[in-house]
């Protein structure tokens, strides 16, 4: 009766174990009430049932409309399969300028094709691409292919280098291509979900996550940088894709990576979408865009400065020169100035200033305030529209080909590459196996002097350029970065 009894409870008391061992098993709790409220449980049941956004959705609802970007350019030069193992001087740098003559004869020229892989997106059935302006810059053909494998020939409609937005165009036989909608992103936020979408390293639309990291990044791609930073992977190809908030809608175009290596680091930058919704309108009817211009080169307001000045806080935009006959010097904006205030907008940082008033209408009248002599003083301001940069390409159809493109230091561009007090023309390209490349120019180069003449702007540079001698060498100063050097340069003379 006793062994019955005991076998009894011991049954029981194993029964009991195994089934508070199934409910651990099972994820359940018993938990006792000590008089929690029920609010306590709705906050804990709130951050277990937190969940990512569905990717996968995010992805089939884009994807139809992202496509590869395909571009070709073709160019001029002699056999290059000996520098493409041992280097771009190859053989000069061992054996001296004449060997490849003396030796083989004149080589000569060929077309190469130089192909590059990009991304962009559909924003309009018709036909209307987004993309990156160094995608599709210098191209001699477009192929765009979509998701579904069909390819298209595309055309620039309008593109600007300043912010690195292009626009392209692919005539679909029905004008019903997929596309994606435009978010807002200005109303990002730091730590939100992203994904980003496109071809790295050539691998047709691959789909990577992650999230904003910053706002507002300033870069030293341009005078209106305002990047987006995402850990979302962006690696060489991506350029031009979008970047997708958790609605499915673009609140970015990739466009940039930090990285020591070529391969992604987790630094990734992206143009905010509302920046090319202010110039696609100018891009569809002018193929540019036109920007108001005051005509200032400005400096940041470091506190060092601020209290040299006067001001009680570093912030606005130092004048450091005022361009002659600009809309500046015509309102009495003067060298030492900080400007303040751009027509009841606060300037804070130095680089608001370009944005906000490339933005202004031309023509428009706005107020500025300036600090000048420890006082606020306002100006009037009439707002005049920017000049285009001069670019000119010196290849195979100018009667010398110097094998390079160059373009006038102005002001506003001098700014934007961090280039003070500077004149002159730079380097914008250099053509592969070129007389400048033969020289060792390299691009970003600014020529100070040809043939002993001082070079402060782009006529300076033609009109020396144009009384070299046929058959002579051209001997340029050259800056590069904080050094100088002098190059020779052998035009090759038109026949």
């Amino acid at each position: 009766m006793v062994r019955n009894l005991i076998g009894n409870a011991y049954r029981g008391k194993v029964i009991s174990l195994f089934i508070v061992f199934v409910f651990i098993l099972s994820g359940f709790t018993i938990i006792p009430d000590f008089g929690l409220n029920e609010s306590c449980y709705a906050r804990e049941r709130k951050v277990s049932n937190y969940e990512r956004p569905s990717f996968v959705e995010l992805a089939k609802k884009v994807n139809p409309a992202v496509v590869n970007i395909r571009t070709i350019k073709v160019i001029k030069g002699r056999s290059r399969v000996f520098r493409y193992y041992f280097g771009p001087n190859f053989p000069r740098d061992f054996f001296g300028d004449d060997f490849w003559e003396r030796f083989f004869g004149e080589q000569p020229e060929r077309e190469y094709k130089e192909q590059s892989l990009g991304s962009g997106f559909i924003i309009s059935e018709d036909g209307y691409i987004l993309t990156n302006n160094h995608v599709v810059e210098g191209a001699d053909k477009i192929k765009v292919r979509l998701s579904n494998e069909k390819e298209y020939e595309g055309r620039v409609v309008g593109k600007d280098s300043k912010t690195d937005i292009a626009l392209i165009k692919v005539e679909a036989d029905d004008n019903h291509l997929p596309t994606v909608k435009l978010g807002d992103s200005d109303s990002l936020e730091v730590g939100e979900w992203v994904m980003a979408i496109g071809n790295p390293f050539g691998l047709e639309h691959t789909v990577t996550v992650g999230v904003v990291s910053a706002k507002g990044r300033v870069i030293g791609m341009g005078p209106y940088d305002n990047f987006i930073q995402t850990d979302a992977s962006i690696n060489p190809g991506n350029s031009g894709g979008p970047l997708i908030n958790t609605k499915g809608e673009v609140i970015g175009i990739n466009t940039s990576i930090f990285t020591p290596s070529g391969g992604n680091v987790g630094i990734g930058f992206a143009i905010p979408i509302n920046m090319a919704k202010e110039i696609i309108p100018q891009l569809k009817e002018k193929g540019r865009v036109v920007r108001g211009w005051l005509g200032v080169m400005v400096q940041k307001v470091t506190p060092e400065l601020a209290e040299s000045f006067g001001l009680k806080e570093g912030k606005g935009a130092l004048v450091g020169k005022v361009n002659e006959g600009s809309p500046a010097e015509k309102a009495g904006i003067k060298q030492g100035d900080i400007i303040i205030k751009f027509d009841g907008k606060e300037i804070k940082e130095m680089n608001e200033l370009p944005r906000i008033v490339a933005n202004t209408p031309v023509g428009k009248k706005v107020e500025v305030v300036v600090f000048r002599n420890g006082k606020e003083k306002a100006l009037k301001v009439k707002v005049g529209e920017m000049p285009e940069e001069k670019e000119i390409a010196f290849e195979k159809e100018k009667e010398k080909n110097l094998g390079m493109t160059v373009q006038e230091l102005t002001p506003e561009l001098a700014s934007r590459l961090g280039l003070y007090d500077e004149e002159g023309v730079i380097v914008r390209r250099v053509e592969p196996n070129g007389p400048a490349d033969e020289a060792g120019i390299r691009r970003g180069d600014i020529i100070k002097e040809v043939n002993r003449k001082p070079i402060k702007n782009m006529d300076d540079f033609l009109e020396a350029i144009e009384k070299a001698k046929p058959g002579e060498n051209i001997l340029l100063f050259i800056k590069r970065g904080e050094d100088t050097l002098y190059l020779v340069l052998k035009p090759e003379e038109k026949e």
